[in-house]
C-alpha cells in the first residue's frame, strides 16, 4: 500500500479545485507557440520588442484608441523575410464579460490591419465574433469611424465581444501610430 503524505493530498486537492474552476466553454484555438505561423506564414524571423511606455506615450495611445491600456509594458512582434518587414503583431488579452479573450492583431508594414486572430475565448462560444465579422476589420486604419455603429456593425448576441475586439484593434493601431510609424 502506498502511503499518501499531507503535501501529496494538498497538491491533489489544489489541482482538483483549479481544474474545477476552468469553464467548460473555454476554448484555445491557437497556442502561443503557433500564433506566428498563422499570422506570418512567409516569415523567416519574428522578433519581440518590449516598450516601456512613458506617461506621454500611454496618454497618446489611450487618446487615439479611445480605449484604456492595462499596462505600461507593450510587446510588439515584428516579422521579417530577409531584410523586408512583413508586418507587426500585438497580443491583446482582456475580459469580455467575466472571462478572458486573447487575440492577435496583425498589422501590415504601413500600419493597417492585415488580420485579427482569436487565439483563446473563455466565454460561451455563441458570444464570440465570427470570422466574417473579424474580416470587416481588415485593411482598416485608425479613424474616428472605426467604431461600432459607425463603419463597423455590431453583432447581435456578441456586443460585448465585438466591442472588446474593436477596442483591442484600436489599441494596436494606436500603438503602431505612437511607437512604430515613421511620423514619430
Amino acid at each position: 500500500m502506498q502511503k499518501t503524505t499531507l503535501p501529496g493530498v494538498a497538491l491533489a486537492a489544489i489541482t482538483a479545485i483549479l481544474l474545477s474552476s476552468v469553464p467548460a466553454d473555454a476554448t484555445v484555438f491557437t497556442a502561443r507557440s503557433e500564433m506566428f505561423e498563422v499570422a506570418f506564414p512567409q516569415a523567416d524571423t519574428v522578433d519581440a520588442k518590449d516598450y516601456f511606455l512613458t506617461k506621454a506615450q500611454r496618454a497618446a495611445i489611450q487618446q487615439l484608441a479611445i480605449a484604456a491600456l492595462d499596462s505600461d509594458l507593450i510587446t510588439v512582434y515584428t516579422a521579417r523575410r530577409g531584410d523586408e518587414i512583413l508586418g507587426h503583431a500585438i497580443l491583446d488579452t482582456h475580459l469580455v464579460r467575466t472571462l478572458p479573450e486573447t487575440f492577435l492583431v496583425v498589422l501590415d508594414p504601413d500600419g493597417t490591419v492585415a488580420a485579427t486572430h482569436i487565439l483563446a475565448f473563455h466565454e460561451p462560444l455563441e458570444y464570440m465574433p465570427s470570422n466574417r465579422w473579424l474580416a470587416l476589420l481588415e485593411d482598416r486604419s485608425l479613424t474616428d469611424d472605426l467604431r461600432l455603429g459607425r463603419d463597423i456593425a455590431g453583432v447581435t448576441g456578441s456586443t460585448l465581444s465585438s466591442r472588446a475586439v474593436l477596442g483591442g484593434v484600436r489599441r494596436a493601431l494606436a500603438i503602431y501610430e505612437v511607437l512604430l510609424s515613421e511620423n514619430n
